[in-house]
């Protein structure tokens, strides 16, 4: 039997229909079907714009982004797809309080449909910190197939281990 790590958190019967695909090789396939494209967004400038347009569309009264990038390090060892952080600095008698966001680098090549639903995570912590059900909501508000595209996004990063991909 195929450990599923990425998807034990799922049903058992939707972890039965991976597990057939994988056996039949379809899962490629089923990848390749529903996300065909990848996305445009290749700098970190370019993603910073990508994470502002989101946060303007659907949290405007969410605290400023000061940085947005593509980072290296995150690895799925850690189970990190992105990161969202705020750094805190005294200037003078302030204390001034910078929002980051890090994407693992892999997501550089892509669908768009992923890089939108982990920007939208990191955003949405913005306002939840946890993740409970207004936090999920959120999400759901800004991308209402959230759930699909998490889902599916976790289906990638198994058959990304089934390639033997970092």
């Amino acid at each position: 039997m195929t450990a599923l790590k990425y998807l034990q958190a799922y049903p058992v019967a939707l972890q039965e229909q991976v597990r057939q695909m994988i056996a039949t090789d379809q899962l490629g396939n089923y990848l390749e079907q529903r996300y065909p494209e990848r996305h445009a967004v290749q700098s970190d400038k370019a993603l910073y714009a990508y994470a502002l347009a989101l946060k303007q569309e659907h949290l405007r009264n969410a605290p400023a982004i000061d940085k947005v990038l593509f980072d290296n390090r995150l690895d799925l060892t850690h189970r990190a797809l992105g990161l969202h952080t705020t750094i805190s600095r005294v200037q003078g008698g302030n204390l001034k309080a910078k929002k980051e966001i890090r994407i693992a680098a892999l997501f550089k090549e892509a669908a768009p449909e992923f890089l939108r639903m982990i920007v939208v995570h990191e955003l949405a912590h913005f306002k939840e910190s946890d993740h409970n059900k207004a936090f999920y909501k959120l999400c759901q508000y800004m991308m209402p197939d959230y759930h699909q595209v998490e889902f599916d996004l976790r289906v990638y990063l198994t058959y990304r281990d089934l390639l033997g991909k970092p």
